[in-house]
């Protein structure tokens, strides 16, 4: 009867082990689908290729417990390119995101044409099968001379092995996940990779080939709109030479600036941060600012001096001194000729010495004018009326020998401009390239990350007292992207060194400006102090300025600024 109960005993505890075992094994199952859920859940938020590579083979490893891994990516030369080894026992970490290169050769698919099947890795790659074993040293069919030879230098034991293809929604083979050394989760010890391991990792590899394959497509389309962009920006510079580096410098600075505040941790800013999605985004915003400048007529933006149209008018005026001149040569001989006739020799030297005042008078007034036309910082009131006068005072016969008017209305428009080259209705004409910015970037139906770009690159000309264009937006109605951008712009083209009509201005000479802008309301103050305080100006400076242009700043003598 004790032998009986004792053989019930003992079989009950056999069934309750058992139990017990498949209860865990459930539960096993469960966390690892868990963790197969949540990882398909990263992978499709990762952004940063090398990142994604290195996060699937890390969760490989973690869900089927392997100690080892290789993930290989397959190329356009029909080879496996090795892209990420890691050994846990080891410490062997190669590739991703470890700044180590994996000095390995990529492995051959074809040899002579011929498949090779002898790799275990090519094998899955090219059949598109999963091959589970459990030990290389004993295994047939595959080569693992390399693994051997790796074990010898290392003192490691490869042995059970997984590969699993990474097959992506297309049913294309684009890499293979190889798993190395499963271990036992209570003993520690080499053990075989599971059919649950099997299937878990395959699923893996399913998930991370189509994760991977958006990445990819997703990168692709990102480095085609930058082109685009970039090809938008090349037809500006081609058009005109004096814009297209503004282009390209205003994004940099920009960057520059909000990195500068994103890593500021007091004051008014300190509460600014960025992601990698809004560096991005302020980036495309950078580089669109002035896609309007593809509508703005060339003789416009490139207008050095106040006559130029398509060429610089100041010849004509140099031609018409010509034929006053000759005019009034012909006008003194037949004066004299008669004079001298008549025996008034002494009235005809008199009108020699009035004719030798008009021409130095003519003279004087031709560099006048020519100096008039090169434009500067401010126009005084007298010189304006002198250009009047002049065009009042002369005449001259034009070609079909009607007398004429010496300068044109328009002429005198433009030789009468205050500052700089242009009129009130060019400047009009480059004002309106933000209007059109705007209207361009409006149209683009932006996906939700960029969805911020038309309002960061159209602001760039607005001003915090509400007095800029095209909006007239004041500060509380900006981003802190747009209002950046608004310094870069500003700040870029006092240093410039390509305009037409200018020389690129110093450090010093630039910050001063600056500080006067943040004083009358240009610029937002706080993002002022941040670009001297941070010394962004030098930074940007040191990648674009030349040697002459980096003087010495005192920041103490900055106006508006305080130390």
């Amino acid at each position: 009867m004790a032998m009986k109960r004792s053989s019930v005993d003992t079989t009950q505890g056999l069934l309750f082990s058992a139990d017990a075992a498949r209860e865990s094994n459930a539960e096993d199952l469960v966390q690892r689908l868990e963790q197969l859920h949540a990882i398909g859940a990263s992978l499709s938020a990762e952004r940063d290729i090398d990142r994604l590579l290195e996060t699937i083979l890390t969760a490989a490893k973690t869900i089927t417990r392997a100690d080892g891994g290789t993930l290989y990516r397959v190329t356009e030369e029909r080879t496996l390119r090795f892209e990420i080894v890691r050994t846990s026992s080891l410490k062997y970490y190669l590739g991703g995101t470890t700044g180590q290169p994996v000095p390995f050769y990529p492995i051959q698919l074809y040899k002579e044409d011929k498949p090779n099947h002898s790799m275990v890795a090519a094998y899955a790659a090219l059949t598109g099968q999963t091959v589970n074993i459990a030990d290389a040293y004993t295994a047939e069919g595959f080569d693992f001379t390399g693994t051997r030879a790796f074990d010898a230098k290392t003192g490691y034991r490869s042995k059970s092995f997984l590969t699993v293809p990474m097959k992506n929604h297309e049913n294309e083979i684009i890499g293979v996940l190889q798993l190395i050394n499963a271990t036992g989760p209570k003993s520690g010890e080499i053990v075989s990779f599971s059919p649950a391991d099997q299937r878990l990792a395959e699923s893996l590899a399913s998930q991370a080939a189509i994760a991977l394959t958006n990445r990819m497509l997703i990168n692709q389309l990102e480095q085609l709109f930058e082109s685009f962009i970039n090809m938008i920006n090349s037809a500006i510079d081609e058009k005109s030479p004096y814009t297209g580096g503004h282009c390209q410098r205003v994004p940099v600075l920009t960057m520059l600036l909000a990195e500068a505040v994103n890593d500021t941790s007091d004051g008014p800013l300190s509460a600014f941060r960025m992601t990698d999605k809004d560096r991005y985004e302020l980036k495309i915003a950078g580089l669109l600012h002035d896609c309007g400048k593809v509508t703005t007529p060339v003789h416009v933006v490139d207008k050095s001096t106040k006559l130029e149209t398509i060429y610089d008018r100041i010849h004509l005026l140099d031609t018409r001194f010509e034929v006053v001149k000759r005019d009034l040569e012909i006008a003194l001989l037949k004066t004299q000729q008669a004079l001298i006739g008549q025996g008034k020799r002494m009235e005809a030297a008199e009108e020699e010495r009035r004719y030798r005042d008009r021409l130095r008078q003519l003279n004087d007034d031709r560099n006048f004018l020519r100096g008039c036309n090169i434009g500067g910082e401010r126009m005084r009131d007298e010189d304006i009326e002198r250009v009047r006068r002049i065009a009042r005072h002369y005449r001259w016969r034009d070609a079909s020998g009607h007398e004429a008017d010496f300068l044109s209305d328009d002429e005198v428009l433009n030789l009468t401009i205050r500052a700089g080259t242009l009129t009130e209705d060019e400047r009009k004409i480059i004002n309106h390239h933000i209007v059109a910015t705007i209207k361009m970037l409006d149209a683009l139906p932006w996906p939700k990350h960029l969805a911020n770009v038309p309002e960061y690159a159209g602001g760039h000309h607005e001003r915090m007292d509400g007095k800029g264009y095209p909006k007239g937006l004041t500060r509380e109605q900006m981003s802190v992207q747009a209002r950046c951008m608004g310094i870069a712009d500003i700040f870029e083209a006092l240093t410039a060194k390509d305009r037409p009509y200018k020389k690129g201005k110093t450090l010093s000479e630039s910050l001063e400006i600056l500080g006067k802008f943040r004083l009358n309301g240009h610029i937002d103050p706080d993002l002022f102090d941040v670009f001297v305080r941070r010394k962004v100006y030098l930074r940007y400076a040191e990648l674009f300025l030349d040697r002459e242009q980096i003087d010495s700043v005192d920041e103490a003598r900055i106006p508006g600024y305080q130390t």
